[in-house]
């Protein structure tokens, strides 16, 4: 039996940290219980360091001692190479020494919730016709750089599945419900669907399931009406393998769900199917070849309308255009486990420790990677999400970029305050990062908030990645940090999809909602509103201290029970002012929405990722209360020198 020595000096070899510093500055001490979880859920580890690895990562210019030989690796252009070294196949990977870096100066830029997005046409969620509505405005009322969308990974569209666009089906593949359907070639309109049209526009919530039934409807009669053009199958076939197991695992999905309704998730499949490379699963293949193609028929009008929107944005004048988002999660229940199975680690989940916000830790209910699998393939699926994600776009947003470097492990058994951090191969994925940003020319934004080391941020600006600096988090024991204290190479805003809206914020909304939701007790109920007390005066304060509020404003927060139209404007100009290059302004703190887009902790107890928008693209036009805040967001894009000019 190991002794507990014996247990931590293995843990350490294989990357899990001893110890980490939460964000109240308290040290946290990993058990020699979590260690030996860890370790069982890792498993064997990779080749001894004297072995050629299967794989290595260079920059540029920089030979580098291939292990196990006396060889260096050769002089290559940027890209992916496929070399012998001693009579063994080995993938060098060469990248550049930064990603694609900012250089647009100080710009201004939207950020919106497509599915949420309200128009007088949309089959009821926001599409890619309403986002390119929404391009053509903000470019011409704001001087908006750019877009910024929610992820739009591919997700099930059905109950009772989470409707997570950062807990996907798939990371390599958008979701359809998106698609303007009446651009489609072939579509036809049906009186039964467009009478069913008014009902789901009128919601306040999106309808997935509804949604998807009309639409779906829609596409199915054109693809059976509609031949495929040359340029679709030339599209799939270059997708590859990648392509043809999701495309294979939504066929069966759909397929065994219908023979048995109580059968939602592949771990409930018969078994011949669990495994996509079964016999059975190639039989299936074979006999519905037309559906498997419907869903690679699916992703490809969706690559086209992205594109369109893209080269859209460019055309009006958007130097970015539309900023992607790349989750950091897949559904352990979905296509990517289903199909790459082995690039996961059984026997533990990824979260994060005890916080401000949540007090027990958050328990994410996916699996962490596993980077022997991913060493030995070479990162091709890494770098293909990378790559997918970023596509058609010009800037792309990392979700929790500290993943490049470590994890928050929560062992099986384990509760979320009883995890550990497990390091990654930190240089060779901001290596791989940078080689996708240059070759597909985007910038990239980390999303870089909760216990993060100074050594990550110094590698990824060093790397050129900009920093996420949002204001509820940019304060220190004096209070608000002020606008030049900043920095210049990040993106700025308010809040964020799991924080409360500026309204909700002021008004102590997403408190009560998580008292509510039951995800924190009455003590923490009552302690987070004395502390907001506090934030709120030391908010007012910094407004004030920057003059952005007329002198005869109320001074006192707990007299103010909601936010004001000076509040509101003094925290655009707050952060429009800062030397930060990207400013983004959410579309929930432009139209002062009290309700945040997701309630951590909670799966039925709040409507996660489903509310719409206050105003239509239509009322951001006409309705007075609308136009009077766009114009006040144009001021403070023209005052702060974002228009690009």
């Amino acid at each position: 039996m190991q002794t507990d020595d014996e247990i931590r000096i293995a843990a350490l070899n294989y990357g899990v940290q001893q110890q980490f510093w939460d964000n109240f500055g308290n040290a946290h001490a990993t058990s020699g219980e979590t260690n030996l979880a860890i370790l069982n859920a890792i498993g064997p580890q990779p080749l001894p360091p004297d072995t050629v690895p299967p794989v290595m990562v260079v920059l540029e210019g920089i030979p580098e001692p291939i292990p196990g030989t006396a060889q260096k690796t050769p002089d290559l252009p940027l890209g992916y190479h496929e070399i012998e070294v001693g009579g063994k196949p080995m993938r060098l990977i060469v990248t550049p020494a930064s990603v694609r870096r900012w250089e647009g100066g100080k710009r201004a830029g939207l950020g919106v919730t497509l599915y949420g997005v309200r128009s007088a046409r949309n089959w009821g969620c926001g599409d890619f016709r309403d986002l390119r509505e929404l391009v053509t405005w903000a470019a011409a009322e704001l001087h908006a750089d750019f877009i910024a969308l929610n992820p739009l990974h591919a997700i099930h569209n059905r109950s009772p599945y989470n409707q997570s666009p950062y807990l996907p089906n798939s990371i390599f593949y958008r979701n359809w419900l998106y698609l303007d359907v009446e651009a489609v070639e072939g579509y036809q309109p049906e009186p039964a669907i467009l009478a069913q049209l008014d009902a789901v526009r009128a919601t306040d919530i999106v309808q997935y399931e509804a949604v998807a039934g009309l639409k779906r409807r829609a596409l199915e009669h054109i693809y059976n009406s509609t031949p495929l053009r040359p340029e679709c199958r030339k599209w799939i076939a270059a997708e590859g393998d990648l392509l043809r197991l999701y495309a294979t695992y939504c066929a069966l999905d759909e397929h065994l769900h219908a023979a048995n309704p109580d059968i939602w998730v592949w771990p409930q499949w018969p078994a011949e199917y669990q495994d996509p490379n079964s016999a059975g699963v190639a039989e299936f293949a074979r006999a519905h070849e037309r559906e498997i193609l419907f869903h690679g028929w699916l992703q490809w009008l969706v690559d086209q309308q992205v594109a369109a929107v893209q080269q859209h944005a460019r055309a009006v004048g958007m130097g970015t255009g539309l900023y992607h988002d790349l989750a950091l999660a897949t559904d352990r229940c979905g296509s990517d486990l289903w199909a790459h199975r082995d690039f996961f680690v059984n026997g533990a989940r990824v979260g994060s420790p005890p916080d401000g916000f949540s007090p027990s830790g958050q328990d994410w209910s996916f699996p962490p990677p596993s980077q022997k699998r991913h060493l030995e393939d070479g990162y091709r699926l890494f770098a293909e999400s990378i790559a997918k994600s970023m596509r058609h776009g010009g800037a792309l947003r990392i979700d929790h970029v500290m993943r490049l470097f470590r994890l928050y492990w929560i062992p099986e058994g384990h509760t979320a305050a009883q995890g550990a951090y497990v390091k990654d191969r930190a240089r060779d994925l901001v290596r791989i990062l940078a080689l996708e940003s240059v070759r597909n020319n985007a910038v990239i934004v980390g999303e870089d908030l909760g216990t993060v080391e100074d050594e990550v941020r110094e590698t990824l600006a060093s790397f050129g990645v900009l920093s996420y600096r949002l204001l509820i988090f940019e304060q220190n024991e004096a209070g608000f940090k002020a606008p030049s204290e900043y920095p210049a190479n990040a993106l700025t805003s308010t809040t964020t999809h799991d924080l409360p809206t500026i309204a909700g914020y002021w008004s102590g909304h997403d408190i009560e909602a998580r008292f509510r939701a039951g995800t924190i007790p009455k003590a923490s109920f009552d302690a987070q509103q004395v502390d907001r007390v506090r934030d709120k005066q030391r908010l007012l304060d910094a407004l004030f201290a920057m003059n952005l509020l007329p002198e005869h404003h109320g001074r006192v927060a707990a007299e103010l029970p909601t936010m004001t139209p000076d509040i509101h404007s003094a925290i655009m100009g707050y952060l429009a002012t800062t030397p930060c290059v990207m400013w983004l302004v959410n579309q929930e703190d432009m139209t002062q929405e009290p309700f945040q887009q997701n309630l951590p902790g909670t799966t039925s107890e709040y409507p996660n990722w489903s509310r719409k928008m206050r105003w239509s693209l239509e009322d951001l036009r006409t309705l007075p209360e609308a136009r009077g805040t766009v114009e006040m967001v144009r001021h403070w894009v023209e005052r702060s020198g974002r228009t690009g000019d």
